[in-house]
């Protein structure tokens, strides 16, 4: 099969694409580099079947072209990251919209099947857990830039869902719960590479709010074999399913448990979300996914623990940070 992977230049991306070329399959990342970034793929680069196109998927000729020429599409391009969403409002929207917009219009035309790339985000303030595909979304105010992209990617999700009920292109819809790996950024606020880099120059370690809020972390490849095996099966078109793992653990938690795989002497601090993201901004304490729907679909379970999770950023921090002379 030949893929196209709009986004892949990111960090889920060039994993994503990774896991395909590996087990035989022709792969074309577009990227504009926004995000994404070309290290990311350097490594690909006269593998097989590989190919990447800097560009943009508005560029609606480009995006035609490359989408003909695959046999499915991979959408994650999207604004990412609570810094950016906070910073940037009209950039998340306009971004997360419009390009699922183009995909999805470009691919219908030849009944291409299109995974959409969406986030727990959508759940917003829901204390419904664990979060069920068919449960209520519950966003905040919309003075509360946070939850402009929760929205963002809801709607994209609606797009997806009235494409292939109005117009037979077939989607599926993953909803990703703090998928972490190697070459994630922490520079749009992601907090594990963000906490690795601190404990590995003994910085303190910034936890936002008081640190009770729990997340549950996925290794990036557990979830890129939950793309592909949702792409893979013909009866998950048309739905909607959580990517994650089901492991709750506290942000202060997680920045101790940094602490002690690294070995650091980095003392843990407290920021207020209001200093770290402006008076406006909002969080969930909890995010806790049902995997019940992607079991029963494609037997699907995370197998990568969370040490070995962190264990991995670690080792690929520490590889980047300058070595002392």
């Amino acid at each position: 099969m030949h893929y196209l992977i709009t986004g892949g230049a990111g960090f889920i991306g060039s994993h994503l694409a990774e896991g395909l070329l590996a087990r035989g399959d022709a792969v074309t990342v577009l990227d504009d580099l926004s995000t994404g970034a070309i290290r990311n793929i350097r490594h690909l680069k006269g593998q097989p079947g590989f190919s990447y196109v800097v560009g943009t998927v508005e560029n609606i000729p480009l995006l035609a072209e490359l989408v003909d020429n695959a046999d499915k599409v991979f959408h994650l391009a999207a604004a990412v990251g609570v810094r950016l969403i906070v910073e940037s409002p009209v950039r998340t929207i306009e971004t997360n919209v419009k390009t699922t917009e183009h995909v999805l219009a470009a691919a219908c035309k030849k009944k291409k099947k299109v995974f959409v790339a969406s986030t727990s985000e959508v759940y917003g303030k829901s204390v419904a857990v664990p979060f069920r595909e068919d449960g209520d979304l519950v966003l905040g105010a919309t003075s509360r830039g946070r939850w402009s992209y929760a929205c963002s990617k809801a709607i994209d999700e609606f797009l997806a869902i009235a494409y292939w009920r109005e117009r037979h292109c077939p989607t599926v819809i993953g909803r990703c719960f703090n998928t972490v790996g190697p070459r994630q950024t922490g520079h749009y606020g992601m907090v594990v590479p963000r906490f690795v880099k601190q404990a590995l120059r003994d910085e303190p370690l910034t936890v936002y709010g008081d640190g009770r809020q729990t997340r549950c972390f996925t290794h990036v490849s557990d979830a890129v074999r939950a793309m592909i095996g949702l792409m893979d099966s013909d009866h998950t078109v048309g739905e909607v399913y959580n990517l994650g793992s089901e492991r709750e653990t506290t942000i202060l938690a997680l920045a101790e448990r940094i602490k002690e795989l690294t070995e650091s002497k980095s003392p843990i601090t407290f920021t207020p979300y209001t200093e770290a993201y402006g008076d406006n901004f909002e969080d969930m304490p909890r995010r806790v996914p049902s995997l019940d729907k992607i079991r029963a679909a494609i037997s699907w379970e995370p197998r990568i623990e969370l040490d070995d999770t962190l264990q991995a950023v670690i080792d690929y921090e520490r590889a980047l940070e300058p070595q002392p002379a």
